[in-house]
This record gives C-alpha cells, structure tokens and sequence, in this order.
C-alpha cells in the first residue's frame, strides 16, 4: 500500500482536478455521465475519508508506536469513522477477483453505518454493484479500472500532502461543473453556474451568525457560495446552512460535497420542499431563515396542486399556483420562510412569472402591494445547463429601503460561447453596483414606483421599465450624396477600361 500513498511532493488544485476528471475515461463509451457522475463522485469521497484515515493513523502510530488500542480510541475522534474492510485500499487489493461491485457497495454500507449521524442514507441510491455498469465481467473491469485510477499518487489526498481542505471540495465542485455541462437536460437537477450562484450570494450579502438555506438546494454549491462570503470576510465559520432536496442522489451529492469543503455545520433534508417541507421549528410551522436561495425547477408541471389549498402551513394565502406551473409555489414557499426581521431572498425564475395573468398575476399584485418585491433582474440566455431560455432574479426583503422596485436589464451583458454564455466579474459588478445605488441607469436600470407598477397592470416584464432603444445617428445627406456621386463617376471609369479591355481582346 504504500507505494501508492507515499508522494507527498506539492500538489496544485489544477493537478487534482485533470487527475479525476481522468478517471472518468474509465467509463466514457460505455455509460451516460448523468449515471457515472455518481460512480465517479462517491469514489472520490470514499478515496478522501480512506487517505484522511490513514494519514491520521499513521501519524498516531509515529507519536505512540505500537500502542494499538490508544491509537484506535484516538481514531474514534476522527470527522469519519472507517472500518478496516471499508477501506479504499482493501477495496483496491482485491480489485483482480470478481465481485468488485458486490465489495464496494458493502464498504459504503459499512461506512454509513459506523457513521450514521453524518452519513444515514447518503449511499442508499448508488449501488457499483447495478447493471447500469453492464454485466459481471464488464462492471468488474471497469470497477478495477476506477479503483486504479483513484490509487494513482496523483490522487493521494492525504491532508499531509494536499493541505487544506477545500483542494478537495473544489475538486469535487469542478466534477460536478463538467458533468453538468455535459448532462443536457438533467443538469439543472443538481447545479448552478457558479457565476449565478455568486451572483445571488453577494446580492443577500450574507453576514456572521446568519441562519441560510436553499429550499432545493441541488447539490449544495449555492448554500456554500453564501457561507463562503462569510468565511472569506471573517475567516471563521460563524453560520448555518440548511437545504431541502427531493431527488435522492442529488440530495447525496449536496452530503458529500458539504463534507468535502467542510461544512460540517449543516442541515440538508431529502424531501419534497412542496408537499412535504423538512426545515420545520416545531410540527406546526416552516422555520425562518436571514438569507433564502434558489434555483428551483423552472414551471414545474406536477409540484402538489392537488394539496395547496389545505397547506397546514398557509404558504399559499395570497393564491394558488396553476395546476402545471409550480414557479410561485416556490417563491411563496420562500416568502413564508425569510425572518421577519433580517429575511431576504433571491429567487432565479423564468420570465413568464413576471407577466403570467390569471392566479399568478393575483399572487404578484399581492407580493408587490405587500412591499415584499425589491428587485428583478434580468439575466442574459443559454446561461444554464440544459436550457437556453433566458432567466430573471427576483430579491425580495422583509423591510425594504422604501416602497419602489429597482428593475436591472443585465440580458446585453456577457461573454458568449459556444454551447453557454458566461457572466464575467464586470457583468457581475455592474449587477451589484446597480442594485447598491438604487438609482436610474440610462438603458440599464430603473427605479419604479408603486404607482408606476400598478399603472402595468402589476405586469414586472423588464422592457416595460427599463428602455434599451438607442437612437440612430442621424444620417447627413449631403455626405451621402456626395459619396453616390463618387460611386457614379468610379463607375463610369471603369466601363471605359473595360471596354478598352474587350477591344484589345478582339471584342466589339
């Protein structure tokens, strides 16, 4: 084992990232990323605890020798409790004999069950042992092929090596980006352009002691965007995070990629955050939150419309949803959880739920009349994974600086790509700097009263307010002219040069 733990030369985040996105060859050709993302990302949490364990261990071992039962209560101590059998590396030298699937998943079993607090069910949706990977003989080569390519010394995470721990959450992080980009559709399910998610963080500017949470929270990247602020203002981790996500495996994603940056102070709740809200303060009412975020699933067709009018928790007073758009039953959702005091949110929506009529143009009168809505934000398109539509930021804040909505027009401001466009740190700047002033901005911002808004109909579409028509320069027609008659005479010269031209060759 030890030829394949013991480089401790210096290490680049850079190097990390190029070392497991490599190991996803394992699988290209052969299986779906939106399938082998969870192979891939479940080996490197298992790869990190294992190389964490055994670093701790040996040093244990170099401070009090061969006392093994004082080394083994000083391992209890440790973030993760590894059994010896789970281990990666007795999952690694048995890698030639069949069964690989059948080992992995009883060490992360083992794994779960030794460390339940943290762990319960994180596992529970990957199984290396499915057909997903082919049949036996198949699943077992491209298992050993995984295991090999996790014990390379690139992939020594030992934090004697690697250092601190965000190297390794910041490799998980860029996994979960490369999949994203390559998982068409499904990515939306579990993650947001970080220029978006830093967009929303710095729009709440998270505070210490803050309480913040996404209702769907995908796998944690925006939650950790919030905290991050913090920690790069204080240098301490004075917050909380709280999340809810209803799709199983992502919801274990959002786990581990907490336990990898070192988020050991959160609360992430697998569930239904419509029909069946976890973050609760008692039985009987949603707890409060300083900061909400989220991206949550655009239009939604089945989000719990048959249960909405009979929510126990009165989140939808102002008016229920349509059957098939569930984009206010999120916001309202989050509306009822900011504090009454410090509460602000941040919301990514789709356009239609700034104009739509009907029941959500009765819930958006209610919200603006409330003087809940402070500002919209208008993004640019093919931002997100999955979708090119472009999308909208809805801040709303318990006490607002006065009773006016600030409208943003940020749709004419990015770095185009090929398949996604980017929001670079200007675009950003200009965003933040804008909703800091709460000033008019020719073409770009507009400060709009409650007068004004309720004079649209309470329709919040961004061209209504904010006029990005440029005017022509006016055009001088003496130049014009001129120029025509320029052309005229250049015209004329060379009909006579070609005509010399044609002469010369014997044409008449």
């Amino acid at each position: 084992m030890n030829d394949l733990v013991e480089s401790m030369s210096s290490v680049s985040q850079d190097d990390i990232n190029a070392a497991v996105w490599a190991a996803c060859d394992t699988f290209r050709g052969t299986v779906d990323p939106s399938i082998y993302k969870d192979y891939v990302l479940t080996m490197l949490f298992l790869k990190y605890v294992s190389d964490v364990w055994q670093d701790h261990y040996d040093s244990y071992k170099r401070q009090y020798g061969d006392h093994r039962d004082l080394i083994e209560e000083m391992l209890k101590n440790e973030r993760f409790v590894l059994p010896a059998s789970a281990s990666f590396y007795a999952l690694h030298a048995q890698r030639h004999t069949a069964g690989n699937g059948e080992r992995i998943d009883k060490a992360l079993h083992a794994i779960e069950e030794a460390n339940l607090a943290k762990l319960r069910d994180v596992f529970q949706d990957i199984s290396f042992n499915s057909n997903k990977l082919g049949d036996e003989q198949q699943k077992n080569d491209i298992l050993r092929h995984l295991l090999e390519d996790f014990a390379k010394p690139e992939l020594n995470l030992r934090e004697s090596r690697v250092g601190q721990l965000d190297v390794i959450g910041n490799a998980y992080e860029f996994l979960i980006k490369n999949f994203a980009s390559t998982s068409g559709k499904k990515a939306g399910e579990f993650y947001t352009p970080p220029e978006v998610s830093t967009l929303l963080a710095r729009l709440m500017d998270p505070q210490p002691g803050d309480e913040v949470c996404d209702p769907t929270c995908g796998s944690g990247s925006l939650l950790m965007k919030c905290g991050r602020l913090i920690r790069h203002r204080t240098g301490a981790r004075k917050y909380a995070l709280y999340g809810q996500e209803a799709i199983g495996s992502t919801w274990a994603l959002a786990k581990m990629n907490m336990f990898l940056h070192g988020e050991d102070n959160h609360r992430i709740e697998w569930g239904d955050t419509i029909r069946n809200p976890k973050l609760l303060d008692g039985a009987a009412s949603l707890k409060h939150f300083d900061i909400v975020v989220a991206n949550p699933p655009f239009s939604l067709e089945k989000w719990g419309f048959e249960g909405a009018e009979a929510d126990k928790f009165s989140r939808f007073r102002r008016g229920v949803p349509p059957r098939t758009k569930g984009d206010y039953a999120f916001i309202l959702h989050m509306v009822e959880t900011m504090k009454p005091g410090t509460g602000r949110m941040a919301v990514v929506v789709p356009h239609g739920v700034l104009f739509r009529g009907a029941a959500e143009g009765r819930i958006r009168q209610k919200l603006i009349e409330e003087n809940l809505l402070d500002v919209v934000i208008g993004l640019p398109e093919k931002l997100f994974y999955g979708t090119g539509i472009p999308a909208a930021v809805l801040v709303f804040r318990k006490h607002k600086a006065d009773d006016k909505v600030l409208f943003i027009d940020a749709s004419r401001n990015f770095e185009a790509g090929k398949n996604q466009n980017l929001l670079r740190d200007v675009d950003l700047q200009r965003i933040l700097d804008a909703a800091a002033a709460r000033q008019p901005v020719a073409r770009y911002a507009h400060l709009a009263t409650p007068t004004e808004i309720a004079g649209n109909d309470f329709n919040l579409n961004i061209p209504r307010y904010v006029d990005t028509f440029e005017e022509e320069a006016e055009v001088d027609l003496m130049a014009v002219r001129r120029e025509r008659q320029q052309l005229k005479e250049e015209l004329a010269r060379l009909e006579v040069q070609m005509d010399a031209y044609l002469k010369e060759l014997g044409f008449e």
